[in-house]
């Protein structure tokens, strides 16, 4: 099947909903000229299949209107104005949020209404009226913030009124929707509090909000802290160029967050019409409230506001397909992909390591601090980490006892980062050949490699991977100190560590909680930022450059070494399904399908800063497949048993860590099935 035919490719099958702003044509009280603009933007919006549209508040009317809004010919040319917006909907895949003063009851409302496939669904008030400075609502409107239960009359149809409204989409259930207007996201209290707690995983508010200086971080600030707050996706949209600017000012500000994160934003201060597109994870949203207990407690705390909610039925008929993917995916979920935040990240991580240890080093006053060193990007950051430690505790950097232990894969080049890593460090050094005591132990076992047959097999590597690890816990009791571990958090998923006394094993494990592919951007910070000698920083350099690899299999007769990647696949595709099913719990066909759009063409999208334009790679969907079921197998079925036995090291990143102490608790029996079926079913052959 075809991009255009089998379900894998429609966003949509995968929860996502496509939103946006709108910052319309608008002229104050000119409703018919408003009224063109709507409808314009809402055929664009149907043109880029967009799901959900959000106008600004009163854009139906103009906003500031004064004293015109309570004239008898105007309220009713504004509904009039409804009925032609409602008509325009019929054929339009977008569900319309449109302003516009209504009466009811003989009340003037300033009201949100509800538009989808040529019906108004219903209408919410808006419940905290500005009446300071330079906003006087209170003259004209009535709150509507006690206003439940109720119906309101618009071109003689009754629909359902007031702020107990959630709208629910017909096609998602993951698609709740809930309304509120300007104010009523600065009110102590928002409204949308309630709407989240009762299920909408869409916010969205209509706003007229003027600008002025510092107005636009403070607007960041209230959407960006409730989509966070409230796990849940935030949709804001303000009035811009064509309100009355007698005294006032507008930016036309539309933004879109989703927990916490910013998925796009408008261009301000632009005269013409915008639309500001993004496509929201609903499924991504539940995930995270599944795993977040405190807004469970706070749905009982506030008495399950579901009860109090009126769900209305809200025609959605998006179109299928392949209609691509309207929002950033990065490439490396545990590295930022904007300078200020990459820097910002790699202070934290590393800082993160570095603290964790120097209270290890209080709490148990070590003589030594014994490593292992290979060359690699692991143990070199291990190294990193400890040498900044003895640093900050004012300690000599020669407590560090740093081996570094040759075997049957070790090649010269590493042989030498390691030992030049070491004397640049100005730690205390030592080589130890390990093939001697590994040739003994093979013999001794009887493996086929002692009497001469080049069998390389998992025995044959982990004699030597646990010898290592034996030497230098030996090492750490004849020197009174403590192993340093340095695998990773990628290679606890993948469970590529020997089990016991092997790498798996040390004292405190500083890497613990750092994916591979964010430690070689710290090794890069570390550089940039000049916290070693210009010397050190060239040996660094050297060791990003080096082939992964665990140097257990002799070099092969074409020069080639043995590849860690090649046997458990890319770690940046590793880490980019690690953290979208550690931390978001999504669907490995879903993971699939963020994969493809993020790794299959190189030249699109975001790069995280500093990165060689020679490692940017790509990957087709067949090849995302195959290590997506290797990591599937690796880390749901047998690699348990060794995260559960991990030595204690800091949780590093928000993403998550593997500790059963922490984030990932699992049992080490449990079988790959349900996650490699549900892959297999769902993508296309």
């Amino acid at each position: 099947m075809t991009s255009d035919t089998h379900p894998f490719f429609d966003m949509h099958r995968h929860g996502y909903v496509r939103v946006a702003t709108s910052t319309p044509q608008v002229r104050t009280a000119d409703i018919a000229y408003n009224t063109a603009g709507i409808i314009e933007e809402s055929e664009r919006a149907h043109a880029a299949h967009v799901d959900l549209l959000v106008y600004p508040e009163m854009c139906i009317s103009s906003y500031m209107l004064d004293d015109l809004v309570m004239q008898t010919a105007f309220l009713k040319k504004v509904e009039s104005a409804v009925a032609q917006i409602v008509a325009a909907s019929r054929d339009l895949s977008p569900i319309l949020l449109v302003g516009a003063p209504l009466l009811a009851n003989g009340q003037l409302y300033n009201c949100a209404l509800v538009i989808a496939a040529g019906r108004l669904l219903g209408a919410v008030p808006k419940s905290f009226l500005p009446n300071y400075r330079e906003f006087y609502e209170k003259r004209w409107y009535a709150s509507g913030r006690n206003v439940t239960g109720g119906t309101i009359t618009v071109n003689g149809e009754a629909v359902p009124f007031g702020v107990d409204l959630l709208f629910a989409s017909t096609r998602d259930e993951r698609f709740k929707l809930h309304i509120e207007i300007c104010e009523d996201m600065w009110s102590p209290a928002p409204p949308s509090i309630a709407g989240a707690l009762a299920g909408a995983t869409i916010c969205a508010n209509l706003s007229a909000s003027n600008i002025v200086i510092g107005k636009s971080d403070e607007r960041h600030l209230l959407a960006r802290s409730s989509s966070s707050r409230l796990a849940c996706a935030y949709v804001y949209s303000a009035a811009g160029h064509g309100e009355s600017t007698t005294d006032h000012a507008w930016d036309g500000e539309g933004m879109i967050y989703e927990l916490g994160e910013l998925l796009a934003e408008s261009e301000r201060f632009r005269r013409r019409p915008e639309l500001c597109i993004a496509d929201v994870d609903c499924e991504r949203i539940y995930g995270d409230r599944i795993r977040h207990k405190t807004f469970d407690d706070a749905i009982d705390e506030a008495g399950r506001p579901e009860k109090r909610f009126r769900f209305i039925d809200m025609p959605h008929n998006p179109e299928h397909g392949d209609i691509g993917l309207t929002r950033p995916i990065a490439r490396f979920p545990f590295v930022p992909d904007r300078e200020n935040r990459l820097d910002e990240d790699c202070y934290e991580a590393f800082n993160i390591q570095v603290d964790g240890l120097m209270r290890r080093v209080e709490a148990t006053s070590p003589m030594s601090l014994v490593i292992g060193i290979s060359g690699g990007l692991d143990s070199t950051h291990a190294l990193i980490v400890a040498a900044k430690c003895c640093d900050r505790l004012d300690l000599p950097r020669s407590m560090i006892r740093a081996y570094t232990m040759p075997g049957f894969g070790t090649t010269e080049h590493t042989k030498s980062n390691a030992w030049k890593l070491m004397e640049a460090f100005h730690v205390t050094a030592e080589e130890i050949d390990i093939r001697p005591a590994a040739n003994k132990m093979l013999e001794d076992i009887g493996h086929a490699f002692a009497d001469g047959h080049p069998v390389y097999d998992v025995t044959f590597e982990n004699v030597q991977a646990g010898m290592r690890t034996d030497y230098l816990f030996r090492l750490a009791g004849q020197h009174n100190g403590f192993v340093i571990g340095t695998g990773d958090l990628s290679e606890l998923a993948l469970g590529w560590c020997t089990y016991g006394v092997g790498d798996h094993m040390s004292h405190y494990a500083v890497n613990s909680g750092v994916p591979k592919t964010l430690i070689q951007h710290l090794i890069r910070w570390a550089i940039r930022s000049e916290q070693f000698t210009h010397e050190t920083d060239a040996i660094l350099d050297a060791v990003l450059n080096t082939e992964i690899t665990p140097e257990l299999v002799p070099i092969g007769a074409d020069g080639a070494v043995q590849s860690t990647e090649s046997a458990v696949g890319p770690y940046e595709l590793n880490d980019f399904f690690l953290h979208n099913i550690m931390r978001w719990g999504l669907s490995p066909s879903k993971v699939a399908f963020m994969a493809w759009h993020a790794w299959r063409d190189a030249s699109r999208g975001e790069w995280p800063p500093h990165f060689p334009a020679d490692l940017r790679n790509q990957y087709d969907l067949a090849t995302i497949s195959k290590w997506l079921e290797n990591f599937l197998r690796r880390f749901f079925q047998f690699s348990q048993f060794k995260r559960s036995a991990i030595p204690n090291g800091p949780k590093v990143s928000s993403g998550g860590a593997l500790s059963p102490r922490g984030d990932w608790r699992a049992p080490s029996d449990a079988v790959a099935d349900v996650w490699l079926e549900e892959l297999r079913q769902n993508l296309p052959h």
